[in-house]
């Protein structure tokens, strides 16, 4: 399951500096595990999902 979540990294500096946003948009995933910076294809943001997942499970 994906679930997402949308915020204004100007109204809610904290969670931007947590996360390390250094531009808009950006996706980040599993809470830090991966981002992805700027507006990209649908499959380079799946790609870097796939990675995280792939991860999670070789452990």
């Amino acid at each position: 399951m994906v679930q997402a979540e949308m915020v204004e990294a100007m109204e809610f500096q904290e969670l931007s500096y947590r996360h390390h946003v250094s531009g808009v948009p950006q996706t980040t995933i599993n809470d830090g595990a991966a981002h992805v910076v700027g507006a990209v294809p649908e499959g380079n943001l799946l790609a870097e999902i796939m990675k995280v997942v792939s991860k999670k499970k070789s452990k």
